[in-house]
């Protein structure tokens, strides 16, 4: 098969779960419904988007072992039945314990080896073209977090919490048919570095400075994005619990294009320095301007500098450490992103029960987005990181 042929197969099925993936992120239109469901408060609602995103990590973390036990087609075949599994668990629950497991263990899991190895294979199938192919995944998988909000208001509406989880669990296993019958044509074969070459590909400080420049640079957005139809609500109240999820998902979604496109061109350290700098600016936005402009601008900046930061940091890795390396050295530096997804959701729940509000919230994100910029500024400046 021609290699065009190939990439573009692989990049359409890679982009075509990542798009259903992404409603992960539009799990904040589920937190009044959730709470009204089974009467439970704002941080124990919130600790099931946070434990799904710590699933994700472990398995973006634990992926490359399992990527290669597999023919692509039939591992994303796999991981979207899975995915679907854990979903119909959550739509038939009991309990938000019951929702933990399915929604937060099991689709979280398939979630981040879904993601994971859809950056891995799109970028080993466009060499020199890394950053514009995982940018893409990247986008579509904020594509699905910009169109689900709205499907999923409506099934809540319609049919409560099962109808919108039937409906995802519904998306996952036709999206995994598609996937597998255009990675069967794409003849397409994942291909795993050595465990000893990652040793001398990046070194233990620099692996360091990239996690915690990458835990500061996403710890806002997934806060943001967890609690982005609730802060809406608390500030304005007549805005409809959609439109939140919607626009910082679409900025997420062109953050993700550009900064993948941008990777490959830009000076990476100034490229996500500049990422982080925007997130505080859309942080501070919310924390001092009351109108509807302000906050639909406030989640702009921070939409879209997320978006950016998750399309950059894998090229700008994949560039560090080579194609192969890179999937373990990505896995590593993402497990940065779980913490963060722990850390920012939770907190921000447990903050506005113990006070009311998010200020505090934003306040304390807003300044860790700026040391996460210094960070990457020293990360890059070192004469022994150099760029393939």
């Amino acid at each position: 098969m021609h290699r065009s042929s190939q990439a573009l197969r692989v990049l359409i099925a890679a982009s075509l779960v990542a798009a259903v993936l992404g409603s992960v992120h539009a799990f904040s239109v589920f937190i009044v419904p959730l709470e009204s469901l089974f009467a439970a408060t704002r941080s124990g609602v919130a600790l099931t988007y946070s434990l799904a995103l710590i699933s994700l990590t472990f398995a973006v973390l634990l992926g490359p072992r399992l990527f290669v036990l597999a023919r692509p087609s039939w591992f994303f075949l796999a991981i979207c039945t899975l995915g679907a599994l854990g979903v119909l668990m959550a739509a038939f629950a009991k309990s938000l314990t019951m929702i933990w497991l399915g929604y937060s263990l099991i689709f979280g899991g398939a979630n981040g080896l879904g993601y994971g190895f859809g950056l891995q294979i799109s970028a080993q199938v466009n060499p020199k073209r890394e950053g514009l192919a995982m940018g893409t995944v990247t986008a579509a998988y904020a594509f699905g977090s910009v169109i689900a909000p709205g499907l999923l208001d409506i099934a809540l509406e319609s049919g409560g919490v099962r109808l919108a989880m039937l409906g995802l669990a519904i998306c996952l296993v036709l999206v995994g048919g598609v996937a597998f019958l255009l990675l069967q044509k794409a003849d397409f074969v994942f291909l795993s570095e050595p465990r000893d070459a990652i040793r001398t590909s990046l070194s233990k400080a620099v692996q360091r400075l990239l996690w915690f420049g990458y835990f500061g640079s996403v710890l806002a957005g997934l806060m943001v994005i967890g609690h982005a139809a609730a802060i809406a609500r608390a500030a304005h109240p007549d805005i409809p619990p959609w439109v939140a999820p919607v626009v910082i998902a679409a900025f997420n979604l062109s953050g993700s294009f550009l900064g993948g496109r941008l990777a490959d061109s830009v000076t990476p350290g100034r490229l996500l320095a500049l990422l982080a700098l925007t997130t505080s600016a859309g942080l501070v936005t919310l924390l001092f301007f009351e109108s509807a402009a302000a906050l639909l601008l406030g989640l702009s900046f921070v939409g879209f500098a997320y978006g950016g930061t998750i399309a950059a940091f894998p090229a700008a890795i994949a560039k560090l450490a080579g194609p192969g390396a890179s999937a373990r050295i990505y896995g590593r530096v993402f497990t940065a992103w779980g913490a963060a997804g722990l850390a920012g959701p939770w907190l921000a729940g447990v903050l506005f029960d113990a006070g009311g509000g998010y200020d505090t919230s934003l306040a304390v994100a807003a300044a860790i987005g700026v040391l996460a910029a210094g960070v990457i500024h020293i990360l890059f400046r070192r004469s022994d990181l150099r760029l393939a």
